[in-house]
């Protein structure tokens, strides 16, 4: 059995100081903020640093891989952007469902920038968003959906997209790509399994198995049902992410020499299935 030691989750390349500064460059260019968080962690997928980076910019928030989060609670924290006075739709970028309401959002919340611009004789003059977040919340997906592109790369890796760029997003709206942002230290070391949970942080910087056993221990308290029907266990209540894994490996025939569990791919599998939405459709974070 491999020792499985916490550890914190540290991920803070030379690039994504730049980023923020860059960030705060191209605010004068632009006359709001797409803000994209993933539906499954909003609160872990949302940098605290670009609150006050973006200050009072028009912000709409989306919601993005809603299609494997729990639609019940992404409901919950759609009414809870709209309290704190934020447009928010849930989508999935990489199939488009939920964009077609995008261009109403922009309406709604960039109406002062257009009332503004009506005034001043320059009505039709195009509205420019900067698209922000963390890596691989989604915003090359995004871009390339709205521009009706593929030159913004799309990986399911973080740390995928490296330099700024400008899309035409059609329906008079210019879109400002930026690399993905990250803060420099989780403060909660929860924060940081999230993030990894969900492939926002390079797999190449993590102990994979260390982080498949937090994540089965935490699914095995809010969501047991999700492992035991996905690789046909007994209840895992109560149970220790290893020993969790190591029924996995064992139903997968996930095995090595001596009839030891191979654990590298037990957790490279459940990692992948469970980003994946093969476990059901998850949420790990509520309103």
């Amino acid at each position: 059995m491999p020792d499985f030691i916490k550890q914190n989750v540290q991920w803070f390349p030379g690039h994504m100081a730049k980023t923020r500064r860059q960030i705060k460059e191209s605010l004068k260019l632009v006359d709001g903020v797409v803000e994209i968080v993933d539906a499954r962690i909003p609160v872990s997928s949302k940098n605290p640093d670009l609150e006050d980076i973006i200050g009072n910019k028009p912000r709409i928030i989306l919601l993005n891989k809603a299609d494997v989060a729990d639609p019940n609670a992404t409901s919950l924290w759609l009414k809870y952007y709209e309290k704190k006075g934020y447009c928010s739709i849930a989508v999935d970028c990489r199939s488009g469902k939920g964009l077609n309401k995008f261009g109403d959002a922009v309406k709604k919340s960039l109406a002062s920038v257009i009332s503004r611009n009506e005034s001043k004789g320059m009505a039709g003059k195009p509205l420019r968003l900067m698209v922000v977040g963390i890596p691989n919340t989604g915003k090359s997906s995004f871009i390339n959906r709205m521009s009706k592109s593929s030159k913004a790369k799309v990986a399911d890796k973080a740390g995928v997209t490296r330099q700024n760029q400008w899309f035409n997003a059609g329906n008079g709206i210019e879109l400002l790509d930026t690399p993905g942002v990250l803060w420099p230290k989780f403060d909660d070391p929860e924060v940081g399994d999230k993030l990894a949970f969900v492939g926002s942080i390079k797999d190449e910087v993590t102990d994979k198995e260390t982080l498949v056993c937090r994540l089965l221990e935490s699914l095995a308290v809010t969501r047991p049902s999700a492992i035991e029907e996905r690789y046909k266990l007994e209840s895992v209540k109560g149970l220790q992410g290893w020993e969790i894994m190591e029924m996995i490996g064992r139903k997968r025939g996930f095995l090595i020499k001596g009839g030891e569990i191979d654990y590298d791919r037990t957790a490279a599998i459940v990692s992948d299935e469970f980003r994946g939405g093969k476990l059901g459709r998850i949420t790990l974070e509520l309103p």
